[in-house]
């Protein structure tokens, strides 16, 4: 029996970013209304949702980690902290140098304004968030060391279960939505004028943050060297099959078995392997953060939006914990970072909306980008814990 061909969310996005500028010349009032009423509705959806991912997803996580012991899992958690850190920051001010002569200050800010503003929707559902994200956050953190540490199986049960009824609702609910919230977002820019220079915008952007990400694995790759005595091309060239494996999935999770045998093949013990790939894959997230703060400051940037190295720091601070043990799907590392992108940058629900759309467009990027960098963190790790294993 012939397998029933699914497209995947970037095909999907990709689709109805056409569609949506396609129809959107010659789109009449009801339908540009209609677009504006669900994307509000949407909108409003995600903003309640936000906490319950981030306690959802951040719980169990700290739970997990602190419930087990060993200085191999102190120093991988550290290492792939650091690692998150450092591309977060090489990200902004790369794009702190590039993006003020690159990008046309506030030619976002009327798209926006556009938005918000000029088509009406029919009406408006509010569904206000049960608790502010920091404040999700703070007791997400709060609940999974306090399961570790007393050992609170019964709790351990029940946020798990909550973890994977918010799950259940990002992938069978947000997830098959977003085309048609991108639809409405592309529909309505190209009815108010605004498409061509956005779509002009993006492709500067992503070919920015396609270079960063090449010359982050080239930097990453080159400091595993040092400690494995390698040729970090060869190394490199070593992970290219989880590289495209990711690049398809777009799941660093789906993508665990091809990391972990092309990381044995580099010479890691397979061990060590064993422990930091599957780890690495759920707190490594350096390709992601990467993404998300050059695509926040761009974002900034061309709205004309003061921004400081300050705020900046307390994001990617945050996103590297925030994001941790994103769901294994598309466009999950986006969702988990929307609340701090609301609540440290202050974004507004349009921006965060272009957020989704621009991240997406190159989700497959950021997730080969964290696979492949799981490698040569293992490497690292190898370094220091093989003899002694």
């Amino acid at each position: 029996m012939k397998q029933k061909y699914t497209p995947g969310l970037l095909l999907k996005i990709i689709v109805a970013i056409v569609l949506g500028i396609g129809v959107g010349y010659v789109s009449p009032d009801w339908l540009t209304r209609l677009c504006a009423t669900f994307n509000g509705i949407f909108s409003q959806f995600l903003t309640f949702l936000i906490p319950l991912i981030i306690f959802g997803f951040v719980t169990p996580a700290i739970a997990d980690l602190g419930n087990k012991a060993g200085k191999m899992l102190v120093a991988t958690a550290a290492l792939a902290y650091c690692a998150t850190l450092f591309a977060g920051f090489v990200s902004y001010f790369t794009g702190d140098c590039l993006f003020p002569a690159m990008l046309a200050k506030s030619s976002l800010s009327s798209a926006m304004e556009s938005e918000s503003n000029s088509v009406l929707p029919y009406f408006e559902v509010s569904i206000p968030a049960i608790m502010p994200v920091m404040t999700a956050l703070a007791l997400a953190f709060m609940s999974g060391l306090g399961i570790a540490f007393v050992n609170g199986g019964a709790l351990r049960k029940s946020v798990i279960e909550f973890r994977d009824i918010v799950s259940l609702t990002i992938t069978r609910c947000v997830i098959p939505l977003l085309p048609y919230y991108i639809f409405g977002i592309f529909l309505i820019m190209t009815y108010e004028g605004q498409v061509g220079t956005i779509l002009h915008t993006f492709m500067k952007i992503i070919l920015v943050i396609f270079v960063l990400h090449i010359l982050l694995l080239l930097f990453q790759f080159s400091v595993a060297s040092l400690f494995m005595r390698k040729n970090p091309l060869k190394m490199l060239w070593t992970m290219m099959p989880a590289y495209f494996t990711a690049l398809g999935t777009q799941s660093s999770a789906a993508t665990i078995p091809v990391t972990l045998r092309q990381t044995i093949k580099m010479g890691v013990n397979e061990d060590v392997a064993g422990f930091v790939v599957p780890l690495c894959a759920t707190i490594h997230m350096s390709g992601s953060t990467l993404k998300i703060v050059a695509c926040a400051l761009a974002l900034m940037i061309m709205q004309g939006v003061p921004y400081g190295v300050g705020e900046f720091a307390q994001f990617i601070a945050m996103i590297g914990i925030t994001i941790i043990a994103a769901p294994g799907i598309p466009g999950g590392a986006i969702m988990a970072s929307l609340g701090l992108l609301s609540s440290v940058l202050g974004f507004s629900e349009a921006q965060n909306a272009m957020m989704i759309a621009l991240y997406i467009s190159m989700d497959s990027f950021g997730t080969a980008c964290n696979v492949t960098g799981d490698g040569a963190l293992s490497a690292i790790i190898n370094s220091f814990f093989d003899k002694k294993n």
